[in-house]
């Protein structure tokens, strides 16, 4: 293990994070508010810790896939621990284990909030809306980074990770298989970050356009890239009674759930890709069929047809299935058949290749194939027969490695869901959390539902859902290996 380059790069990852401390420091102080001491100390500490491990360690070496695996937790980790640093630090979040569940939640994209209990936050009685402007875009912030992923935008920025990079974006970027757009993993991390920019400048202008704030526009288009849902209302986007509005984030959770890959193909020019592609093609008739199967049991029960309850059944599903988490109707008032049917999307989530959470349409629609293969083979025991997807024969190693894949997600749902009710929750908000917490979607089921927060969640049911929350974000394999006694021999 060359512990000289690791601690290089984490050195050089904290610096980056001191100097992104600095803009929401100037947003305070240009608000005047009372958290920009907190952001000054932020900055301060993160500079004075990582500036000298980067400079005294700047003479390294190469990376080994070991050493990249390593790399991506601690980054991940010590992000979310940097990321915490001014909620605790500036008064907003006074107690250390919420304050690291709050970036947590944001780092991971997951959308989960402690914020808007006035009895675990007395010094914020009007929620999310009474946080300082400094905290606000700081909370957005960190869920931007965390989208495209914290080592893809390290790789992207600094020429040091160029070596034994390839390791590190294995180890991070979401889906069965790291789809490289050019020969060196730098600029494909390059260009994933291009378009990840270009369409949160984009969202954000359509969004301030429409009638959002500008600030809130920005804040918005920052945590709706990454599918991460936190928003500067306590009512999340239903505070915003403005179809506009509404479409416009729709499209983006869209574009956010598709595989990244395909938009950079489409932005040079093949715009056909979308629908050559089979996991496009699936994902979108999902998402039909789930708007359309909503829109018609809502009519059914309400015994009328309206513009907003299509408008909240397309957005609700959208928001779940690219596992954003944003809300526009309390989904938990209509029928028992729409809300597991909205459970069962926290699973499915996105596609490979996007920024979005769960299983992945991939990962499914290959495990269905897979199973379709074996009864095939009860009939013929000789036979060869390969699963393809579209054009593209599946390797026997990404079969394997989504069925393991799929085998521990299970298994960690059903044991973080367990070790909630130990704690004497009721079932229904512990498989809830759980389901949301795997598959970084935020809002749940029970006392976690949409219109509540996790403030109440026993300290120790906040540091187990922080942790499945980075097992989900980083697809479990890259943080279950450091347990394994292989690794470290």
């Amino acid at each position: 293990m060359n512990k000289k380059t690791i601690a290089n790069i984490i050195g050089a990852l904290i610096t980056i994070l001191g100097i992104a401390l600095i803009i929401p420091t100037l947003i305070s102080t240009f608000y005047g508010e009372s958290d920009r001491n907190g952001f000054i100390t932020s900055v301060l500490i993160a500079l004075l810790i990582g500036l000298p491990l980067w400079f005294f360690t700047r003479k390294s070496k190469s990376i080994s896939n070991k050493d990249g695996f390593l790399i991506v937790a601690l980054a991940w980790l010590i992000t979310a621990i940097i990321g915490a640093l001014p909620f605790y630090l500036s008064g907003a979040i006074p107690n250390i284990t919420d304050a690291f569940f709050e970036s947590m939640s944001g780092v991971t994209t997951t959308g989960a909030t402690i914020i808007g209990n006035p009895i675990t936050l007395p010094n914020l009685p009007n929620g999310i809306e009474s946080l300082p402007h400094g905290i606000l875009f700081w909370r957005s912030f960190i869920q931007w980074i965390g989208g495209m992923g914290i080592i893809v935008f390290a790789i992207a920025i600094l020429p040091l990770l160029g070596i034994g990079g390839v390791q590190m974006f294995k180890a991070e970027v979401p889906g069965p298989v790291s789809d490289k757009l050019r020969p060196r993993v730098k600029e494909t991390a390059k260009l994933l970050w291009a378009v990840y920019v270009g369409f949160t400048v984009v969202e954000a202008f359509l969004l301030g356009l429409a009638g959002m704030s500008w600030f809130d526009a920005v804040c918005h288009a920052f945590t709706t890239m990454p599918t991460g849902g936190f928003s500067t209302q306590n009512a999340s986007i239903a505070g915003y009674q403005n179809s506009a509005i509404h479409y416009i984030i729709i499209f983006f959770m869209l574009m956010a759930g598709i595989n990244f890959s395909l938009h950079f193909k489409a932005v040079t020019g093949n715009l056909k890709v979308y629908f050559r592609d089979t996991e496009f093609k699936i994902f979108l008739t999902i998402i039909v069929l789930i708007t359309v199967g909503i829109f018609v049991l809502v009519s059914i029960d309400n015994g009328k047809v309206s513009h907003i309850q299509f408008r909240d059944s397309l957005f609700q599903t959208v928001s779940i299935i690219t596992t954003t988490g944003y809300g526009t109707y309390d989904y938990e008032k209509w029928s028992y058949l729409i809300q597991f049917t909205l459970f069962s999307l926290m699973f499915l989530g996105a596609m490979g290749g996007s920024t979005g959470g769960g299983i992945k349409v991939i990962r499914i629609f290959l495990i269905i194939k897979h199973g379709l293969m074996e009864t095939r083979r009860l009939l013929h025991a000789r036979a060869i027969i390969p699963i393809r997807i579209g054009n593209r024969y599946i390797d026997e190693s990404i079969i394997r490695n989504t069925l393991g894949f799929f085998l521990f997600y299970v298994a960690i749902f059903g044991l973080t869901a367990a070790a909630l009710t130990a704690m004497g929750i009721d079932i229904t908000s512990a498989i809830g959390a759980a389901a949301s917490a795997v598959g970084n979607i935020g809002p749940a089921l029970g006392a976690f539902g949409p219109t509540d927060n996790y403030a109440l969640l026993p300290d120790l049911g906040k540091w187990i859902l922080s942790f499945a929350m980075l097992l989900g974000r980083l697809e479990i394999f890259t943080i279950l290996i450091l347990f394994s006694r292989t690794y470290w021999r």
